[in-house]
């Protein structure tokens, strides 16, 4: 009897085992694996959108690959095709500019993996080769600007001379900043831009080039129309250096709404900023469930955001998470 027992035992403990391993590898099977491709860490923007991505994916039980392509198309392109080898459940990537995509989201399509574009869009004819596309609306974040424009500059006669800093050529935030502005103004002869170059949405690429148009426009620029914080702040320092005084010789627009940004509008030194939100992280995580579970999702998912003036800068710093 002892013996029965004890084999008994031994072959419950076995049983309780083994269903335990199998459950455990159960759940790692169903575990989801999402590729993810940043475009790089070229401002304290994209620094917030990769954390918000990390921890989210934390949070909801996903295995993040995570690569960063600083800045170059190629480098992105290589990380999806590495993607798509390993066999990841979902592709997301924000993609550095918006042509040239079609060759490597065949390619994904053919493998059957899902693919998600975060913050900036892709010009592909097959739109079928994207989920869905995460994240602000560019083109009305550039029509706010310059609506405000309008209406800062509503009782002057002008004329009012505008110097681009714009984002890295071909990314779809700069082009549609851009074009938004463009939409507005357009039919206001007094708008003006006298002068249009990348910074490649960096600080120093902002210093540089504003230092080229200080010496070239000087005193004839009355509006800096900066494509994020980053390239704003290089503006302001670049002004400084050559004695223009930043949101008082020359109006300041700015986008992103960062904390730097904000720290600029306290100090008086941007006039404006349009937010666009770098958390994208949790809507990303729930949209990449939904595509796993089968689920429909909207094929655009458009981020709520705002304008904020100088004036209210200073009791809204607390409350800015990046």
């Amino acid at each position: 009897m002892r013996l029965i027992s004890r084999l008994a035992l031994g072959t419950l403990v076995s049983t309780a085992m083994t269903f335990a391993a199998g459950t455990s590898a159960s759940a790692q099977e169903k575990q989801i694996t999402l590729g993810f491709s940043q475009v790089g860490a070229e401002s304290a923007w994209r620094t917030a959108n990769t954390v918000s991505v990390k921890s989210a994916a934390k949070d909801a039980g996903i295995n993040l690959k995570f690569s960063d392509a600083q800045q170059k198309q190629e480098n992105q392109i290589r990380a999806i095709r590495s993607f798509i080898a390993q066999k990841v459940n979902v592709i997301a990537f924000s993609p550095v500019v918006e042509s040239g995509w079609e060759p490597v989201l065949n390619e994904a399509k053919a493998a059957h993996i899902p693919v998600i574009l975060t913050d900036r869009a892709v010009d592909v004819k097959d739109t079928s080769l994207y989920v869905t596309m995460i994240g602000s609306d560019f083109l009305e974040e550039g029509r706010r600007a310059g609506r405000w424009l309008e209406e800062r500059y509503k009782n002057e006669p002008g004329p009012i001379n505008i110097a681009e800093l714009q984002g890295t050529v071909g990314s779809a935030p700069a082009n549609d900043r851009h074009a938004g502005l463009m939409e507005v103004v357009k039919n206001d002869p007094k708008f003006k831009i006298i002068a249009s170059q990348s910074g490649d949405f960096t600080l120093a690429g902002g210093k540089q080039v504003m230092e080229a148009f200080a010496k070239t426009y000087g005193k004839q620029i009355n509006v800096v129309y900066a494509h994020n914080d980053d390239m704003a702040l290089g503006a302001i320092q670049a002004m400084e250096e050559a004695g223009i005084k930043p949101g008082k010789d020359v109006t300041v627009v700015s986008f992103d709404a960062t904390k730097g940004g904000f720290e600029a509008m306290i100090a008086g030194k941007i006039n404006v900023d349009v937010e666009c939100s770098p958390l994208l992280g949790p809507q990303l995580m729930s949209a990449v469930k939904d595509v796993v579970a089968g689920k429909q999702v909207p094929k655009r998912i458009v981020t709520n955001e705002t304008v904020f003036p100088m004036n209210v800068a200073a009791q809204t710093l607390p409350s800015r998470k990046y």
